[in-house]
């Protein structure tokens, strides 16, 4: 992945980085994962998309939302800690608030939305097969995240831990971020919903998790109306039109 790609920043301070189409393989490739993490999948993606470098944060959903239901607001840092207690019905109207918006970045028209779960492995694994980005050791982890062992049972600041391989902060712990994938308990279907579904997936550990759960290929099933203290999310912008 070339590490000098587009980016851009949005109004609210958020910094997003293309994710350039390629291949890799859906799942736990190293065998210490759940059942629901199997079978491997190879997975293609097709077309470039902007991800978030990090989670949304507090501040970012209150200005959009007009109101922060985040249980973690404590301090003077709270606006940058990633918005939580937030459930899936909320995050799609924030979507729809998004795209009534600015939705033109460096002259292309695109829309927001979530990631799916293939792209959102995508992004963690960052070419690699390791359980994590960084390798295979979770005494590395506190380098790379927020877990049930160093977060102090509290969110953090967003970007506050090392990026991954392609410049991407928080994707192990801090929160769980949803994806627009339909549960289920294989890898047998990754394509955002367009019905109504009861559960949705959701990737990457969270402040309370510990180290297990922060891993790459991890997921967990999220109720449609849950809200959980350690849930938020990750924006995507596409592009309407290619990228020439």
């Amino acid at each position: 992945m070339n590490l000098n790609r587009p980016s851009f920043e949005d109004s609210f301070g958020g910094s997003y980085l293309v994710v350039e189409p390629g291949e890799f393989n859906l799942g736990d490739e190293v065998g210490s994962g759940h059942r629901n993490e199997t079978p491997i999948q190879p997975t293609s993606i097709a077309d470039p998309f902007f991800l978030g470098v990090r989670p949304v944060t507090q501040a970012h959903w209150s200005s959009v939302m007009g109101s922060n239901p985040s249980k973690f607001q404590e301090g003077w840092s709270a606006g940058l800690r990633p918005v939580e207690s937030i459930c899936y019905v909320e995050v799609e109207a924030f979507l729809d608030r998004l795209n009534q918006g600015d939705r033109k970045f460096m002259g292309f028209e695109g829309t927001w939305r979530l990631p799916t779960e293939g792209e959102w492995e995508y992004v963690a694994k960052a070419g690699t097969s390791t359980r994590w980005s960084f390798g295979n050791k979770d005494a590395e982890l506190d380098a790379h995240g927020w877990h049930a062992g160093n977060s102090g049972a509290t969110t953090r600041e967003v970007g506050s831990k090392k990026a991954n391989p392609w410049g991407f902060h928080d994707m192990h712990g801090l929160v769980y971020e949803f994806t627009s994938t339909i549960w289920q308990p294989s890898h047998a279907n990754d394509k955002p919903s367009n019905t109504s579904p009861e559960f949705v997936v959701a990737k990457g550990g969270s402040w309370f998790t510990e180290s297990d759960s922060t891993r790459s290929s991890s997921r967990r099933r999220m109720n449609i109306s849950d809200r959980k203290d350690g849930v938020g999310l990750r924006l995507v912008w596409e592009p309407i039109e290619p990228l020439d």
